[in-house]
């Protein structure tokens, strides 16, 4: 019999779909954007649009309940022990299993503080190429936008593609998932939720 156990919230799951809508709608928008525009661009107009409903979707989203508050004091928590050993090289190559985690393994802390520097660096980078045009700052925005990209391929293969780790999309579409699989991957979480309940 399937223990579902509850693994986020709809402030949750609405905040990433929101990320992904906005963050595709900007790549593709943003491929479109010929090198000499001006505000009646389409494509510019679609791009700056689509930042800038990302930015007010968040703080709504955020100003409404304390669920993702929390995600992210837990996403940016200092690595400890666990946290190093999870992602220790030598362990990755040699195939050992790896260390019970919290709610979040140190992979996913990891890619979630690498998305959020990309993001800084892609709405900066825009901002100066929206205000001052071609000059080295805002010529770092494609580059910008290259590395997200790749950090969200990342985080697409895992969710989707790696059959380890896909159950996880349950949890961000349905917010429930496999007490089993969840105690695989998120022992420590598990645990502490279980004992929170029963205390």
């Amino acid at each position: 019999m399937t223990i579902r156990i509850p693994r986020f919230t709809r402030s949750e799951r609405a905040a990433h779909w929101l990320l992904a809508a906005a963050f595709f709608t900007m790549l593709l928008s943003g491929g479109q954007v010929p090198h000499r525009w001006t505000w009646t661009t389409p494509a510019l107009d679609v791009h700056v649009g689509a930042g800038l409903v990302l930015i007010g979707g968040l703080l709504l989203l955020t100003l409404r309940g304390r669920a993702l508050a929390g995600t992210a004091r837990e996403l940016s928590t200092r690595l400890d022990r666990g946290d190093r050993a999870w992602l220790s090289p030598r362990r990755v190559l040699t195939r050992r299993p790896a260390p019970p985690a919290g709610r979040f393994n140190a992979g996913q802390k990891l890619n979630s503080r690498l998305l959020a520097l990309g993001l800084a660096g892609l709405y900066a980078t825009g901002g100066w190429l929206l205000l001052a045009g071609h000059q080295l700052p805002g010529d770092l925005h494609g580059p910008f936008a290259f590395v997200t990209t790749v950090l969200v391929g990342g985080h697409i293969f895992m969710a989707v593609v790696n059959p380890s780790t896909r159950h996880a999309m349950v949890g961000m579409t349905l917010g429930w998932v496999d007490r089993e699989w969840a105690l695989h991957h998120h022992r420590r979480w598990v645990r502490r939720m279980e004992d929170e309940r029963s205390g």
